[in-house]
């Protein structure tokens, strides 16, 4: 029996909870930065703003949060190719909760397009999800609490002493950064960030908005 299936459902499933932190886990082994529940939930948050403040129905929006808190469960295989391996994941275990299959569909499709190797804001709900994932950057997910092996994803992370996501009433998402150049430069940051920052441009113009991205107060993008 399908039925309507909410982000509350989503969060207490022992299902996701259990792939999201195998999969963070797994991230852990390899060096990579937080993507636990910390991160999953505050992309699902930002997700569920940017459409609300943007004018998006009451549903779209909780299937932004939805897609947002499941988007990387598919790292508890692999990192590679994370995005289509966790929308795989997410649509068996949506189907078993019963959710419709036009909402498993708008969901799965926007976890497989939300890495900036292959994906495209194909919706609304990707889009969002896109902007919500890749505007993440702050210090607290460095995991590796040796400065001096720092590479330059840590430092990259760890140099972002404040990141502020604003939607503005005018159709402007603007990323907002304070950082520690001593810890790592503008460039550095563009090094990184560049192909992330260009693919929450395009998700922006795809909402019929722009994407704008201010550190220290200097315009970048």
């Amino acid at each position: 029996m399908k039925k309507t299936i909410t982000f509350e459902d989503i969060k207490n499933n022992n299902e996701f909870r259990v792939y999201l932190s195998k999969g963070n886990d797994l991230l852990g082994v390899l060096g990579y930065t937080d993507h636990s529940a910390a991160h999953t939930t505050k992309v699902a948050m930002a997700a569920a703003e940017i459409l609300t403040k943007l004018g998006y129905d009451e549903r779209t929006v909780e299937l932004a949060k939805i897609a947002g808190y499941i988007h990387d469960i598919g790292n508890m295989i692999n990192r590679n190719e994370h995005a289509q391996t966790g929308a795989l994941m997410a649509f068996s275990v949506l189907g078993r909760m019963g959710m419709e299959p036009e909402e498993i569909a708008d969901v799965v499709a926007a976890v497989g397009n939300h890495d900036e190797d292959c994906g495209l804001p194909i919706s609304p709900i990707s889009a969002a999800l896109i902007i919500a994932d890749k505007t993440d950057v702050r210090r607290s997910r460095v995991r590796n609490s040796d400065f001096s092996t720092f590479d330059i994803h840590d430092r990259v992370n760890y140099a972002v002493e404040r990141a502020d996501l604003s939607i503005m009433p005018d159709r402007t998402v603007i990323l907002d950064l304070k950082t520690d150049n001593n810890i790592c430069s503008v460039m550095d940051y563009f090094e990184i960030f560049l192909s992330r920052m260009l693919m929450c441009k395009r998700a922006a113009n795809y909402l019929k908005a722009e994407f704008h991205l201010t550190v220290n107060n200097a315009v970048i993008l």
